[in-house]
């Protein structure tokens, strides 16, 4: 699943590609993408504008004229490209934007998990997945002193407690590996058992994470592009994710692989050892 640098490398180069388009007509082709009355979507959609985008966490929000929003979920394989007129729909193309220029805005996914909703600028805040939302993490509203009061009233472990996203947003699988070895934190430590300075490494951890992942482009593991196409380069820069037999980078252990809440979870086993 895209995490927030590539959600937002996503955001960032679909921005270019559509800012001030007017939407001339909504095709859907696979209805269960779109959470609304597909009539509805349609009409409400068409002679739109696109503003801007913004992100919130995972969620790509789709500003548009008349105080509309579309609140898109890419799940695993969503992906979203722009195509000349005329272009006739891929094989995993589910939903297509015509703008009044022409051109086209394909939404694509082979796994077809990905989610739109379209409403009133303002409802999103309420959407189940994005109310329970924690700060994101370049924000002014992620400090310290918020992250220790969220993980101290949180008794699961700290891999879990990163991943459902309500102490901090964005982190997935690879992600919450990687600041966890950046910290020296093993992934079962209790949450609320972290002393002030494991806090502290971690807080710095996932914001020096997440810049730099963003400034590659994100990871490409499997099937993420950007809306250009283009593949990440992140994953040049992994230091434990996906590394299990590799020596670590900082003490030359061994690289673990083992299961947390049903994910794969890497680790050095002698700079994160479990308390």
């Amino acid at each position: 699943m895209p995490e927030l640098p590539e959600v937002e490398t996503v955001r960032q180069g679909l921005l270019k590609l559509v800012q001030s388009k007017k939407i001339a007509k909504v095709t859907v082709l696979w209805p269960r993408i779109v959470t609304n009355d597909l009539t509805e979507f349609d009409q409400r959609l068409s002679g739109q504008t696109i503003e801007t985008i913004d992100r919130r966490g995972k969620y790509l929000l789709f500003r548009l004229s008349n105080h509309l929003t579309l609140v898109s979920h890419l799940r695993m394989e969503g992906k979203y490209h722009l195509e000349a007129a005329g272009v006739p729909p891929e094989k995993h193309t589910h939903v297509i934007f015509e703008f009044t220029d022409g051109q086209q805005l394909f939404y694509n996914d082979v796994r077809k998990f990905g989610r739109m909703t379209l409403g009133d600028t303002g409802f999103e805040k309420q959407l189940s997945g994005i109310q329970a939302l924690g700060p994101e993490p370049l924000s002014p509203e992620f400090t310290i002193p918020a992250f220790k009061a969220a993980l101290k009233r949180r008794h699961k472990n700290i891999k879990s407690a990163l991943l459902d996203q309500h102490s901090v947003a964005g982190l997935g699988n690879i992600y919450v590996d990687e600041v966890l070895w950046l910290s020296k934190i093993h992934p079962l430590q209790p949450a609320n058992s972290l002393t002030d300075a494991e806090i502290s490494a971690l807080f710095s951890a996932i914001r020096e994470e997440m810049k730099i992942a963003i400034e590659a482009g994100g990871t490409t593991i499997r099937s993420y592009v950007d809306a250009a196409g283009h593949q990440g380069h992140f994953q040049l820069q992994l230091h434990v994710y996906g590394h299990q037999g590799d020596p670590c980078e900082r003490c030359g252990t061994t690289i673990e692989k083992f299961k947390v809440g049903g994910r794969g979870t890497h680790i050095c086993p002698k700079e994160q050892q479990l308390r």
